[in-house]
């Protein structure tokens, strides 16, 4: 029975990639800029939506049936360390010069894990699948800490409990 609790200051939040031609594009970035951990992370959101569709037959005002559909997974990160590793990661090569054509994007996979550090051994980790970054905002306050934020788009989602 799971009954810990987290803070985001339990957390950790890393990138992982795979031997693909956009997985070999994020795995230079990595090499770069060292994503693991991602520093400064102050915010992360994981969205999964389902599209349900209800069926209405003749006659019924309430639906009879409920089908699953498409199913969407998206969230944002915020980093107070602006370096250019998300934009890169974003961007791939383009970060830096611009290419001729067309050319391709990184993708990665993230890792964010959260273990009480009072109840060691007892951790979730969830970890979103083939994420391409999709968005990229750079804020520069005139009192405040120099934020940088990304949304991305993933092809999954799996989460991993484990306890001691």
């Amino acid at each position: 029975m799971a009954t810990n609790v987290y803070r985001g200051s339990d957390g950790t939040l890393s990138v992982a990639v795979e031997s693909s031609p956009e997985g070999d594009l994020a795995a230079a970035v990595d090499e770069e800029y060292g994503l693991a951990p991602i520093g400064r992370v102050t915010g992360v959101t994981v969205r999964v939506t389902s599209e349900v569709k209800p069926f209405h037959e003749l006659g019924q005002r309430f639906a009879t049936e409920l089908r699953p559909g498409n199913i969407n997974v998206s969230g944002t990160i915020e980093r107070a360390h602006v370096n250019g590793a998300l934009l890169s990661l974003m961007l791939g090569p383009a970060a830096r010069t611009r290419p001729q054509g067309t050319f391709a994007s990184p993708a990665f996979n993230l890792s964010l894990q959260l273990e009480n550090p009072a109840l060691p051994g007892n951790r979730s980790t969830v970890t979103v699948m083939g994420v391409k970054l999709d968005e990229w905002t750079y804020g520069i306050p005139e009192d405040d800490f120099v934020m940088e934020k990304v949304g991305f788009q993933a092809l999954w989602v799996k989460v991993e409990d484990a306890t001691a």
